[in-house]
């Protein structure tokens, strides 16, 4: 008789071990879930940023105010610059030039003190005492308030000279302290140089973009473990039932 013995199909080959298709579920929805995570939290910080940004669209003209102003405040302020005591903020940039941007103290008619960031001021690469005029006598500004918050690192001392490496408003040492924790950047009026600086803010519409690079990648993996899933469960099949039977002799 040319049958296989006890008229059964040829023996089963050697079992694939079941836990990697179950390891291979596992690691590729942990990516998936990582990646809609991800994509989730950058979304809701485009809603953040949305928010703060009409907040500062919606942000109070304030006149000297006595309080401390909320960040992104419109303030106007009326006394006299401290021309002596003008320092730099050092490596700044501006239209593709190296320079500083110019920090002059103002006493207003009150008399308290007030930080007030003028603009850029172009040097190049010198390491020269930066000159600036300064005007004398009474004026009127207006410009944002930003208040003081975390700073990026410093390294080494922030006082060179009469540079900074970051507003620091320990580093003047003048008759009276300073009205509120923050400074102006000037938007109007005497003294005013080629503004440079901008709330330091990422748009919206680039966490969006991330958002979606997110999602997208969790949607690749998840066809990466659908199609490897399925890949692994033939393979098991074909591994379990074996060559197909031989036929008669």
């Amino acid at each position: 008789m040319g049958h296989s013995v006890g008229g059964q199909g040829a023996k089963p080959g050697k079992r694939l071990p079941g836990w990697r298709s179950s390891v291979w579920y596992l690691l590729w929805s942990l990516l998936v879930t990582l990646g809609l995570c991800l994509g989730l939290w950058q979304w809701e910080r485009a809603d953040d940023k949305r928010r703060y940004l009409a907040r500062l669209d919606a942000a109070p003209t304030l006149e000297a105010p006595e309080a401390p102003p909320p960040p992104g405040s419109h303030l106007i302020l009326q006394g006299e610059y401290l021309t002596d005591a003008t320092l730099f903020l050092d490596n700044r940039t501006h239209d593709g030039q190296l320079g500083v941007a110019v920090l002059t103290p103002l006493r207003s008619e009150d008399g308290r003190l007030w930080l007030v960031q003028r603009g850029f001021l172009p040097t190049g690469p010198s390491r020269a005492t930066p000159e600036v005029d300064t005007p004398a006598g009474e004026v009127r500004l207006r410009g944002r308030w930003q208040a003081a918050g975390d700073e990026p690192p410093l390294f080494g001392p922030n006082r060179e000279g009469m540079r900074l490496q970051r507003i620091e408003l320990s580093a003047w040492d003048l008759d009276g302290d300073f009205a509120h924790d923050g400074w102006l950047h000037l938007e109007r009026g005497p003294g005013q140089l080629a503004p440079w600086w901008t709330p330091n803010v990422v748009p919206p519409s680039r966490h969006v973009g991330y958002a979606v690079q997110w999602w997208g990648l969790a949607l690749a993996a998840l066809a990466v473990m659908i199609i490897g899933g399925r890949r692994l469960a033939s393979d098991r099949r074909h591994v379990r039932d074996g060559p197909p039977p031989a036929g008669d002799a």
